[in-house]
């Protein structure tokens, strides 16, 4: 019996594993931002005459807004992994990413809000910049969602807070 348990448990135990293509998965959408980046900038740089100081801001937002995805990839990835497949042994890596060290899964879920948080404002800024590609109604539920991303990112702080 005392055997079952064992093999049982290790099973279990072996089943974190199964998270692991999902994170190369992962790796395959950062791929696909760094190309969509890579489109974007060719598209600035080579219309940069035509364009007015509005669609340049908008064209930078929109290559920010690529990049701040592709760090949410990355904390999702190397943080994910660490936290539920298995340890990275990065520690006297001279690129070790300082936030690694403080990576558990209440501060991930933290830091990934704070991440969708600033996206949101990203796009809240594009919206007001060029409010005319949104109707009131469109900018009105952008402004909630954003709010409500807001409050949800303060409510997991807290509750990560009172848990340590």
């Amino acid at each position: 019996m005392a055997s079952n348990q064992n093999t049982l448990s290790k099973i279990i135990f072996s089943s974190r594993w199964l998270q692991a293509p999902l994170y190369f998965g992962l790796i395959v959408v950062l791929v696909v931002y760094i190309y969509e980046f890579g489109l974007g900038l060719v598209h600035l740089v080579l219309n940069i005459n035509g364009l007015n100081e509005s669609e340049i801001m908008i064209q930078a937002l929109d290559l920010i807004d690529v990049v701040l995805i592709a760090n949410l990839l990355v904390m999702v990835i190397i943080g994910g992994y660490e936290n539920f497949v298995s340890r990275l042994n990065l520690q006297n890596h001279p690129d070790h990413p300082e936030w690694l060290e403080e990576v558990n899964a209440g501060s991930m879920k933290t830091k990934l809000a704070i991440a969708l948080i600033t996206i949101s404002a990203i796009h809240l800024l594009r919206t007001f910049i060029d409010p005319s590609a949104m109707t009131n109604l469109g900018i009105m539920w952008q402004v909630i969602i954003h709010l409500t991303l807001v409050f949800s990112a303060l409510a997991i702080a807290l509750v990560n807070k009172m848990m340590h």
